[in-house]
């Protein structure tokens, strides 16, 4: 939990300078932190870099924490960010308000920074959870089955653009962040914050399991399962495959043939 912490990035959105700076030291030694002094600049930041939390004030000169929370929930690339609102309206119509938008957790100042701790610490956990659903999804063909959200929508459209690419050697993370229409920072973040892991490595365990499915139900020899599944060099495809599975590519055909 500390090593999630300490390697997360954290967005602090306050226009208010002395509670911005009261967040950052209560939180800089966990967090890798970022601020924005206003909710436009909030948005602008969240979308450049794709934070693994924010933290956002309510009342907002530009755009308000509503309104932030509101575009980013609603941008496939910012979708999964946890955001927590702060506010001196802690009535209830505001809070809801807030959740309304897609807000995940809303505390009211003057906060406990117990409270805030914990609710950060649940988001990330949180995250954790999401990660291991769409990390199960790299190992699983598709189904035809598609969960609803943004967050299913986006990893379907990446399922889609690798597999129609699969056979080709030359496919890779720049060919992927362009078809899905973000940057590769954006990819990066977002892969990283919905599997664990790179879209490199999506990539390559995709063409690993594509050409684990070609050995089990077609009589190929391994040179052509590999090429079929993009790899130009059947000697790394082996080492790949048995680093993956824990056999070779000839000892697990061996093995689904009898």
């Amino acid at each position: 939990n500390d090593y999630l912490q300490t390697s997360s990035h954290l967005l602090i959105v306050e226009d208010n300078s002395d509670v911005r700076a009261y967040l950052k030291t209560l939180l800089e030694r966990k967090y890798k932190i970022q601020a924005a002094s206003d909710g436009e600049a909030g948005i602008e930041k969240a979308l450049a870099t794709v934070p693994d939390l924010i933290i956002s004030d309510v009342m907002m000169p530009k755009r308000d924490g509503f309104e932030l929370c509101r575009v980013l929930k609603s941008d496939r690339r910012t979708s999964h960010i946890p955001i927590i609102l702060l506010t001196a309206r802690a009535d209830v119509e505001s809070r809801l308000a807030g959740l309304s938008q897609g807000a995940d957790a809303y505390l009211a100042k003057p906060f406990d920074q117990r409270e805030l701790d914990i609710q950060l610490q649940k988001a990330l956990e949180l995250r954790k959870a999401l990660q291991e659903k769409y990390s199960k999804w790299v190992y699983t063909l598709p189904t035809g089955e598609q969960p609803p959200g943004l967050d299913a929508q986006f990893m379907e459209q990446a399922r889609q653009v690798i597999e129609s690419n699969l056979d080709n050697p030359d496919f890779g993370i720049t060919t992927l962040y362009q078809a899905l229409g973000v940057s590769r920072t954006q990819c990066f973040r977002k892969f990283k914050a919905l599997t664990g892991t790179t879209p490199a490595e999506v990539i390559r365990q995709y063409r690993l399991e594509f050409a684990r499915n070609l050995l089990a139900n077609q009589e190929l020899n391994i040179s052509q399962a590999a090429y079929q599944s993009g790899f130009k060099d059947p000697a790394y495809f082996a080492r790949a495959f048995q680093k993956a599975y824990g056999v070779s590519p000839s000892e697990f055909r061996n093995k689904t043939a009898n």
